[in-house]
């Protein structure tokens, strides 16, 4: 397929990434944004921009790529997707799953292309991390942790960090849409999540209506003769240091990875340290540029992306789940979220 027109709905600091790298991609293709931003404010090479949902339809672009809050995420996208535009739509695919089935159907029976912005896939370091554990390196797994944070105001340095999408309610905000990469990862590399159980809250002085805290308890679901695996997941928006990592702890060692150093590391029990295995550069950039790969890759090919509308709408059931699940203060009760 020739990409001959390019939309990005959205040029928050998302959409304008993906611009870049897009520009860089296709130097000579027509990219235009629909964007309530004037097109002198916007910092990468734009052939322009416009103003309304049916300009963008009318310019008839080869796929939209969706980067707006995620609580008008279908809405949009279905107009797209009655027209036959392929889509990409940036992480997470909505801010809850209302709706959301009926948009898949949509999409298959107008065979578009839908991918969701789940990009940690990508990443060199993530995918030596799972053939690690795939090839059993440390043996019997019996305990998983991961942890992700950084101080919500250190995000965007220059933008005032209480009016980000992050920041409010009613645009998709919170640890557990904005942090849901690693739910993605941690279905992608140890399987379906059957029950959570967790504490989610609002625990530091910061200027936002979401949550910032969340302490997460998954249940992987068993098949065949595999051995029951519960993850323990920490999130939040107030840490200074900028943490993205999994400790994976077996019978013969553990396996760390790190995705801020780039680097997967396996414990040496003989000599009582920590060995690197491998070590990425440059890897947030790569996990875009081959994001984009794939996405033109399976548009040709016509087959489901590596992180298709179906796995957008799990995590989304996995979110609900937790937020019923959370620990309520009030009666002091624990409730188990079962994901459907």
């Amino acid at each position: 397929m020739n990409i001959n027109r390019i939309l990005i709905v959205g040029l928050g600091s998302v959409g304008t990434r993906h611009l870049k790298y897009l520009r860089s991609m296709f130097p000579k293709v027509d990219i235009r944004a629909l964007t309530s931003k004037s097109s002198n404010k916007i910092k990468y090479d734009l052939n322009g921009t416009l103003n309304d949902i049916d300009e963008a339809i009318k310019f008839n672009p080869d796929f939209a790529v969706i980067a707006s809050p995620s609580s008008n995420h279908i809405e949009v996208s279905k107009k797209f997707a009655i027209n036959k535009i392929h889509l990409f739509v940036e992480k997470p695919l909505s801010n809850k799953s209302d709706n959301v089935e009926d948009f898949l159907y949509l999409c298959k029976k107008n065979k578009i292309l839908l991918q969701v912005g789940y990009n940690l896939r990508y990443a060199k370091s993530l995918k030596f991390f799972k053939k690690m554990l795939q090839d059993n390196i440390i043996g019997k797994i019996y305990s998983i942790r991961c942890e992700v944070g950084q101080y919500l105001p250190n995000w965007r340095t220059d933008k005032n960090y209480s009016k980000l999408v992050s920041a409010k309610k009613d645009l998709g905000g919170g640890v557990l849409l904005e942090l849901s990469h690693e739910l993605d990862y941690i279905r992608w590399i140890f399987g379906e999540i059957e029950w959570v159980t967790a504490y989610v809250s609002k625990l530091s002085d910061l200027n936002i209506d979401v949550e910032d805290t969340a302490h997460i308890t998954l249940g992987i679901k068993k098949f065949d003769n595999t051995d029951n695996k519960v993850v323990n997941l920490n999130m939040d928006f107030y840490r200074h240091d900028v943490t993205r990592k999994c400790l994976v702890i077996g019978k013969n060692g553990s396996l760390k990875w790190d995705f801020i150093k780039g680097i997967v590391q396996i414990f040496d029990k003989n000599n009582n340290k920590w060995v690197t295995l491998y070590k990425a550069k440059n890897e947030i950039d790569e996990t875009y540029i081959n994001q984009w790969k794939d996405f033109l890759n399976k548009i040709n090919s016509k087959i489901y992306p590596l992180t298709s509308g179906k796995d957008g709408l799990k995590i989304l059931k996995i979110i609900e789940a937790i937020k019923t699940s959370s620990y309520d203060l009030q009666s002091k009760k624990v409730f188990v979220g079962k994901v459907i």
